[in-house]
């Protein structure tokens, strides 16, 4: 499957328009947003498990990244409520599953292949810092290396804010509203910009928080995907 795979596009999404698709496992169903491949696949997902729905035991080859949009992910490593941010690098290992249920961003395939890091962030518990360049923003940063810079950025209501694209941009709204190249954008709206430039978007009176990877587009083109099951 190649779904939204021309990574010199612009595209937009709302969740809220996306039909859910039931995965191997039962229970558990997806809302794709990007995908290069099958099960095996480079792919950016919003995820959901209902209660007591689990997957069986696996490696991530390629590595997984993932927010907790709604109730608490669980695997063996612990308990990961709303707001969790978690990066499982190449090679890592989980059983995961929701007791309660719960709906996560997710994204496959995406890693450096010799990354090892292993990141685990109640952003619920982190604080923010103004950001000096950019009037109206404050940033929490999530991680960052050589390929990408990720964070949560709260926009002030009424104001406008840019972005920076360089190397690409890739944005879920998580609360609030804002409008980019005359489109809006709502709750769990997904924009991923190719751009070399910046972005600029008029926030509404409500402000926004987001979910922002930049730079990573570069890559986009590395082979990812071997002949294993997910």
């Amino acid at each position: 499957m190649n779904l939204h795979a021309d990574f010199t596009r612009r595209v937009l999404l709302h969740a809220d328009e996306i039909a859910w698709r039931t995965s191997p496992m039962k229970g558990v169903e997806r809302r794709m947003l990007d995908r290069i491949g099958d099960e095996v696949a480079r792919a950016t997902s919003i995820v959901r498990y209902a209660p007591g729905s689990s997957f069986s035991p696996h490696v991530h080859t390629g590595g997984e990244e993932f927010l907790v949009l709604e109730g608490v992910f669980q695997d063996e490593h612990g308990y990961f409520p709303e707001g969790s941010y978690i990066r499982n690098p190449p090679e890592s290992r989980h059983a995961p599953g929701s007791e309660p249920g719960c709906v996560i961003f997710v994204k496959l395939w995406q890693f450096d292949l010799a990354d090892r890091s292993h990141v685990r962030i109640d952003t619920a518990k982190l604080g923010s810092v103004a950001d000096a360049t950019r009037p109206g923003v404050r940033a929490s940063p999530l991680f960052r290396d050589a390929r990408e810079d990720v964070r949560i950025e709260e926009w002030a209501a009424g104001s406008t804010v840019t972005l920076p694209t360089a190397g690409g941009a890739e944005l879920l709204l998580l609360d609030g509203g804002a409008v980019e190249s005359g489109e809006a954008l709502r709750r769990h709206s997904w924009l991923r910009l190719p751009g070399d430039d910046e972005a600029t978007f008029a926030v509404g009176p409500a402000g926004a928080r987001a979910w922002i990877k930049t730079g990573h587009l570069r890559f986009a083109d590395a082979p990812v995907v071997p002949p294993a099951r997910h």
